[in-house]
């Protein structure tokens, strides 16, 4: 009994080895600066950037959709490395909360664009902490036997599905897209050990039923209570960071960057109170890129990536509508 109970143990995640071992981005070319809302409905560049942060952010092209950036993202994780090729991929996951197809999914797009068959594909939308809930799935696939190599994407084409003329919420969105690799086994000195990965939910909360809606049938992204999100984010982001490393018996002074969901700066700021941490401890694309929805910590990880030394750890920490958060520690 007992060495049942310990090899079922030892299957958890928990104690299952898990590796990232490249991060790409892809950002559309169009860059769209605050001026064009002054155009467009009178908000100044000072008002915007004063209440989010932002200074400019990315569109997709004409042509160009969520799955279109995917394919770009994974592309690209895959020419920086020779140690895991296409063919090798077991296992693809994606998310994003703005499909283009809602059946022929980001996630199916990939796995054509590999060309690798009959392996599992997983599309799932858990607004902006997809990117951790993708990497919990790929640990349990991996802690499961059934798969050793796989491929989680991130794609956000939030301007498909933005109202620019809403003064309140039309200025946050921004296009991108992340790839990346995760096995089992370390495959180069600079992979990043997943150490822990803690999500969860709290739609039963505050106005988490419809503080940020996004409705295909009826309007694209809206968000009435924002102060609701602000609040909300800042005290669940915090404490899940908390938990995180009191998970690894870590204080912040272990941390050296904190990789927040990228939604408005002066929750990063707020976060980062809370927490003791200092300004330049935090990563942040937001200013240039606005809120990329679940690919925004992943394509912060991905400008990072070259900064990081062995030892370092890394927090991602994200929140988004439903209430959604989590997470992560990695440590090179």
């Amino acid at each position: 009994m007992y060495l049942a109970a310990l090899f079922l143990l030892c299957l958890t995640p928990a104690f299952l080895p898990v590796y990232i071992h490249q991060v790409a981005a892809y950002l559309p070319a169009e860059v769209i600066t605050n001026d064009h809302f002054t155009r467009l409905n009178g908000l100044s560049h000072e008002w915007i950037t004063e209440r989010t942060g932002i200074r400019a952010r990315r569109k997709a092209a004409a042509g160009e959709n969520t799955n279109t950036m995917a394919l770009e993202a994974t592309r690209r994780v895959l020419t920086q490395t020779t140690a895991f090729p296409s063919g090798a991929v077991d296992l693809i996951v994606a998310g994003t909360y703005t499909p283009h197809d809602t059946i022929y999914t980001v996630a199916h797009a990939v796995q054509r664009e590999l060309n690798v068959s009959d392996i599992p594909v997983v599309s799932i939308s858990s607004a902006c902490s997809s990117l951790l809930n993708a990497v919990e799935i790929v640990e349990g696939y991996f802690a499961l036997g059934k798969a050793s190599r796989a491929l989680v994407v991130v794609s956000e084409h939030n301007t498909a599905y933005n109202n620019e003329q809403d003064t309140v919420a039309g200025h946050l969105w921004g296009d991108g897209a992340a790839a990346l690799l995760l096995t089992k086994e370390r495959l180069a000195p600079a992979d990043l050990h997943v150490r822990s990965v803690l999500t969860g939910g709290a739609g039963n909360v505050g106005k988490a039923d419809h503080a940020v809606t996004l409705k295909p049938v009826e309007k694209g992204i809206v968000m009435p209570h924002g102060k609701d999100v602000f609040l909300h984010a800042c005290t669940y982001m915090t404490r899940v960071t908390q938990q995180i490393m009191e998970r690894s018996n870590l204080s912040v002074s272990d941390i050296t960057y904190l990789i927040p969901h990228q939604a408005n700066l002066r929750i990063t700021k707020n976060v980062l109170q809370q927490l003791g941490l200092s300004e330049d401890r935090a990563v942040s694309n937001i200013e240039e890129l606005g809120n990329t929805g679940c690919a925004g910590a992943a394509i912060a990880l991905a400008d990072t990536w070259a900064q990081l030394q062995p030892g370092h750890k890394v927090v991602v920490t994200v929140f988004g509508g439903g209430y959604s958060y989590g997470a992560m520690l990695l440590e090179r």
